[in-house]
């Protein structure tokens, strides 16, 4: 190891803190900036006329899934550190729990998918329910027991030839919808919330113990269940739901693979700029960066085992409503990028992190880290632009020639990008300045600063 051995003495009685003033000039710009270009994102969502709304709407639901797949990965890594009781991941753990912290707050960007205005582009299902509703359905029997679908809204829906829908019923309508939508945000922040909680309060306990501890341990097991529900339905419901007749029992896996890799990648780069800053100086060296990094290969090879199996399962099985979704995205322009996610995702990144030396050295592993978040950027606009144009030709007059892209729509995919992440980086920012860098009551802090692998 490149420091000397850490002892007890070397451990501030009172913890480290970031100091505030160093932070707030950035947190103000990223909170100011959110705030202002959320207000005109809101008036570009709900105002705006259709062919301004339509295509802003796919913008704000591909910015909003990249920063929530870096925030519920804050969630995964503290919950997986407390459930294999990690020795080494103790000198880290408080920035774990800081990203996943942000999770809570996300409800913020996601409340634009609760407006119908918003539904109207994003959701055909959505649009088919609603207009079965007003043709033949009981608005007030189908609101009240649609969790389970009716026989009104499924004969209006067979009458309007939506018959491959009715057979999705009892899971996509919108009752069961608007419950999911809240279970993930209200559950998830829980368990966030309140393993945080127990962390920091090791923290000033006069008499620091394992109990604190033992109870997160305990509280991360059956919580792990509510992590892969929130991962795996938020994607197939605000995601594949942009088209309800395609379906994958890889999709959850998949989402989870890019949310771990990712939010690894945004720890490290956050570990590897406190550093530069003068704080962890103590409690984490190269041995960390060096399990980060294998962390970081790990779900690398993870990603694109899971990317492959499910192009893979699609194509051998050759069904129509499955490969369309890949049809889309080999489509002229659309072919470039996917092919760039084989090697770009992968195939780089994977030779680089190969290098043990490279995986131990702060400054390079956080170049890579950030080319695999520029990798992920792409991923997940692959993901949802896309369904713009085959989605919007079909409702908005002024794109009914369009084929594969919106032009100008690009400028608002941006726009959104960068309120979304402005807010991400506030909240962020916010927490890390809320307690100590690292857990120094944690029993385990001597053993996770003098880790050797």
């Amino acid at each position: 190891m490149s420091h000397h051995f850490v002892t007890s003495a070397d451990i501030p009685v009172d913890g480290e803190r970031i100091s505030s003033s160093k932070l707030e000039g950035i947190k103000r710009i990223a909170g100011g900036a959110a705030a202002i270009t959320g207000l005109i994102s809101a008036y570009l969502l709900f105002v705006a006329p259709a062919k301004i709304a339509g295509p802003f709407a796919y913008s704000w639901l591909f910015a909003l899934f990249f920063f929530f797949t870096l925030a519920v990965g804050g969630c995964f890594w503290t919950l997986l550190h407390n459930v294999s009781n990690s020795g080494w991941g103790t000198s880290v753990r408080r920035i774990m729990e800081n990203l996943g912290s942000v999770f809570p707050w996300m409800a913020i960007f996601a409340a634009p998918l609760l407006f119908p205005q918003v539904q109207h582009w994003l959701y055909e299902w959505m649009t088919a329910h609603t207009e079965a509703t007003k043709h033949g359905g009981n608005y007030f029997n189908d609101f009240l027991f649609g969790f389970y679908g009716t026989e009104s809204m499924e004969h209006a829906l067979e009458a309007k030839g939506e018959a491959l829908l009715v057979n999705k019923q009892w899971y996509m309508n919108k009752v069961a919808w608007y419950c999911r939508f809240a279970f993930y945000f209200i559950a998830m922040g829980l368990v966030i919330r309140t393993l945080r909680k127990f962390s920091v309060r090791q923290d000033s306990d006069p008499n620091p113990g394992t109990a604190n501890l033992f109870k997160a341990r305990f509280h991360s097991t059956y919580t792990l269940i509510i992590f892969a529900i929130t991962i795996t339905f938020a994607g197939i419901d605000w995601l594949q739901g942009m088209k309800y007749d395609w379906f994958s029992t890889m999709w959850g896996v998949y989402l989870f693979a890019g949310a771990a890799l990712n939010s690894m990648a945004v720890i490290i780069i956050t570990a590897t700029l406190m550093q530069k800053g003068g704080y962890l100086k103590r409690v984490v060296g190269p041995e960390h960066f060096h399990i980060m990094g294998k962390l970081l290969l790990a779900f690398t090879i993870f990603w694109a085992y899971i990317a492959f199996s499910q192009f893979f399962l699609i194509w051998y099985a050759n069904i129509a409503e499955e490969t369309s979704w890949y049809l889309i995205r080999n489509t002229e322009g659309w072919n470039v990028g996917s092919i760039a996610l084989v090697f770009g995702h992968f195939v780089i990144p994977f030779v680089i992190l190969l290098q043990a030396w490279l995986k131990k050295n702060p400054k390079l592993l956080s170049i890579v880290c950030a080319y695999t978040l520029v990798m992920h950027i792409l991923d997940h606009y692959l993901i949802v632009i896309p369904e713009r144009s085959v989605s919007l030709m079909n409702i908005i007059p002024d794109y009914a020639g369009v084929k594969t892209t919106i032009p100008g729509a690009f400028w608002g995919d941006i726009f959104a990008f960068l309120t979304v992440g402005s807010g991400f980086v506030f909240f962020y920012l916010r927490a890390l300045t809320q307690t100590a860098t690292y857990p120094h009551r944690d029993p385990r802090i001597l053993e996770s600063a003098n880790v050797s692998n």
